[in-house]
């Protein structure tokens, strides 16, 4: 593999490994020294194959503006890639938006959710899926695993996205089981994990990072996966090991990168909603129900009360996974546990998936969450498909002190905006 990179005055050109079975036919190579705040061209070269791309570096100096994306969730629920209605049509706006760097905030393929060959519509129309063998099938191998990525690169627009626009990932549930965890599902993590790694641009030891973009932005990119105990009632009345959510040496290094930040806005790309919680359908994230804090509660309100002690300012959290856009206010004149100053949690999704109502998920009363706005209405039909529009995706815009968040539509239509 050969790299050739330009930002319009100097060009430079890296070799790399060419692909091989062992990686899943995939390679990578470390552009580094590249100028701040300049767009860079690039061609990527096989023998016989070139693919050419734009991205722009970071900026190097505080208020310059900075534009990027987040959203969640791809091919699930029985929709896959209908070539005759359009493919993925969220990365196409994606695409054309063009946002400094994209967040996926996880699900970025189903692992455990096969696609049947064709799936009725509400209308009596038929979605026909485009398949290969790994998708007719819940993973189990590596190489299953690795067919889930194959499979969203058969899309143009998903293709033409991802040599346009800068990818930070972040894995949930679906990229290896439904509501999993290390402790049950080692035999299944362990092939997921390296597929992952394989077709997403991460280095270092671990899937939790934090993203430098310049001086005014810190991206703190979490694993709700990894180190978490197992699933149960979730009610604990003390923390211990059954509590367990991000495991102590995650916690530290995020209380530590946020506590010795200069970022003026320090996101966190938190995977799943504080807040929300469903019973029938696990209870795999934060929330819990009434009273608190309770079973993973404990780490949260150590976080929250942290910051608060710490006068870390400027925190807002982004998440996808429930299928609907919503912008969440947390209060602690709202709230049972009130040691915690007012934040901002806003969540966006799907990029390509069934749509759900946000009455699917109530909200835990424990940090005083409070609905400001919802993308969907009450009595929408569950899992509905990415025909009919209710894909979502969120934006957010930064230029020095003013950050402003956005909710928009699959196809761009702005629904929600809010100035922090």
């Amino acid at each position: 593999m050969r790299v050739t990179w330009s930002d319009g005055k100097t060009s430079h050109q890296v070799s790399g490994p060419a692909p091989q079975a062992e990686t899943g036919w995939t390679s990578r190579v470390e552009l580094l020294q590249l100028p701040p705040g300049r767009s860079i061209d690039y061609e990527v070269r096989f023998p016989g194959r070139s693919v050419k791309g734009r991205f722009r570096t970071p900026p190097a100096r505080s208020g310059a503006p900075i534009r990027f994306a987040w959203s969640g969730d791809v091919c699930g629920q029985g929709w896959g890639i209908d070539e005759s209605r359009g493919g993925m049509q969220s990365f196409a706006t994606l695409a054309r938006l063009q946002p400094d760097f994209f967040l996926h905030s996880g699900d970025s393929v189903y692992a455990d959710d096969p696609l049947p060959a064709q799936k009725k519509m509400a209308d009596g129309s038929l979605w026909r899926n485009r398949l290969i063998p790994e998708k007719t099938r819940p993973a189990v191998s590596l190489d299953d695993y690795r067919g889930q990525y194959r499979y969203n690169l058969l899309d143009p627009h998903y293709r033409e996205f991802l040599a346009k626009v800068p990818v930070v990932v972040q894995w949930d549930d679906h990229e290896v089981l439904n509501n999993w965890d290390e402790a049950h599902h080692s035999a299944w993590s362990s092939h997921a994990r390296q597929a992952f790694l394989e077709y997403w641009p991460v280095t270092g030891r671990t899937i939790y990072r934090k993203i430098s973009y310049g001086p005014d932005l810190e991206l703190f990119v979490l694993d709700l996966r990894t180190y978490r105990a197992a699933n149960g009632p979730n009610r604990q009345p003390q923390p211990g090991p059954e509590t367990v959510m991000l495991g102590k040496q995650q916690l530290d290094w995020l209380k530590k990168g946020l506590s010795q930040s200069r970022a003026r806005w320090k996101f966190i790309a938190g995977e799943m909603p504080i807040a929300t919680y469903n019973e029938s359908f696990g209870l795999d994230n934060w929330g819990n129900g009434p009273g608190g804090p309770l079973g993973r509660e404990w780490e949260l309100a150590d976080l929250l009360s942290f910051l608060k002690q710490r006068k870390v300012e400027n925190v807002v959290w982004l998440c996808a996974d429930v299928h609907y856009a919503a912008a969440l206010h947390y209060d602690p004149s709202r709230a049972v546990f009130r040691d915690f100053s007012p934040f901002w949690e806003f969540i966006a999704g799907p990029l390509h998936a069934g749509t759900f109502p946000s009455q699917e998920h109530p909200l835990d009363p424990t940090f005083g969450a409070k609905m400001v706005f919802d993308s969907v209405t009450p009595k929408l039909k569950l899992n509905r498909p990415p025909s009919e529009g209710l894909q979502f995706f969120g934006q957010v815009h930064i230029e020095g002190k003013k950050c402003r968040v956005s909710l928009h539509r699959q196809d761009g239509t702005s629904l929600f905006s809010q100035t922090l």
